[in-house]
């Protein structure tokens, strides 16, 4: 009898160290990271449903082991019409609320995706006044991020739902999209990237400029004559966005600038292979970025915190 306890204790022990081991060696496999990262995370308000809730637990783990210094979040923060006002409940059950966890509370870094344009989106930027966390000081702003005493990066948060026409011509739905003076954005985009002299360079907006989708091709089409030419002649590194719901690493010939669509983190969809696609997967998550000297790498985190791929630019 005691023979067969101590069996079964020992065969326990046995799968518990097992398991642990399989633990430690699926993070052992990912990237190694620097001591500069940050998650990005885009097309998230789903009030917890979907993968929400388990991405926003995921994304709290991986703010600790990395450490993160703050959190780009590429629009469409609020499904499915934006929200009314500083106040709408909205704020609660699908931002404040879910990304609760300790390691979450420090700076987000918003844009405005097409969903925020179906509400008031002055209401995203007056929410600075009221959470801490959430610094959006304009529609389209820039920040430099010190990675050490050698290397800094330049971030550049875009405005992209007004550079379509789609948007700009149905006021009904996106009543502000007609009223953001595009060109002048653009302008600035231009400007803060001509005089950039930060080693890297990343721009980070809602609406792809790559990418396979069932989704209008018109939105590409003006991303590409608008945007595109400036993202290439200042040779960007990497332009990341949403809006797919799916993960997508597309690269074009000619051009310096690595395409990087984020997926949903909370409802992912569909996507195959289009031109230039060097990775694609329908899995729903988020990227964790991390900046070195020499080296600046994307990861994509599904929603389990597993690594399904990354992507590194050394200089």
């Amino acid at each position: 009898m005691k023979n067969k306890i101590l069996s079964s204790v020992l065969l326990i022990i046995l799968l518990f160290s097992s398991h642990s081991n399989a633990q430690k060696k699926s993070v052992e496999d990912l990237p190694k990271l620097s001591e500069f990262n940050f998650i990005i995370a885009n097309d998230l308000g789903r009030n917890g449903y979907y993968d929400q809730k388990p991405i926003a637990k995921t994304m709290g783990e991986w703010a600790e082991k990395a450490s993160i210094k703050f959190v780009a979040a590429a629009g469409d923060i609020h499904h499915f019409n934006g929200v009314a006002s500083v106040t709408d409940p909205l704020w609660l059950t699908n931002y404040e609320l879910i990304y609760s966890d300790p390691n979450l509370m420090l700076d987000w870094y918003p844009v405005c995706g097409n969903h925020e344009y179906r509400g008031n989106t002055q209401a995203t930027l007056d929410y600075s006044k009221i959470s801490r966390r959430w610094v959006m000081p304009s529609k389209y702003y820039t920040l430099v991020k010190k990675v050490n005493k050698n290397t800094s990066i330049r971030l550049v948060f875009i405005d992209t739902t007004p550079m379509i026409d789609k948007y700009r011509n149905n006021p009904e739905e996106y009543p502000d999209a007609c009223k953001q003076d595009y060109k002048a954005q653009l302008h600035f985009i231009d400007s803060v990237l001509t005089v950039s002299t930060e080693k890297w360079k990343i721009v980070i907006g809602h609406h792809p400029i790559y990418a396979y989708t069932p989704k209008d091709e018109s939105e590409r089409m003006d991303m590409q004559s608008r945007l595109d030419p400036i993202l290439r002649k200042n040779k960007v590194d990497f332009y990341v966005c949403g809006h797919i719901h799916n993960f997508q690493h597309i690269q074009q010939p000619n051009s310096p600038v690595n395409y990087f669509v984020n997926s949903s983190a909370s409802e992912a969809r569909p996507v195959k292979a289009v031109e230039g696609t060097q990775f694609c997967s329908d899995k729903s998550g988020f990227a964790l970025c991390s900046v070195a000297d020499n080296k600046l790498t994307i990861s994509y985190m599904d929603a389990l915190g597993t690594c399904i791929y990354s992507f590194s630019k050394e200089k």
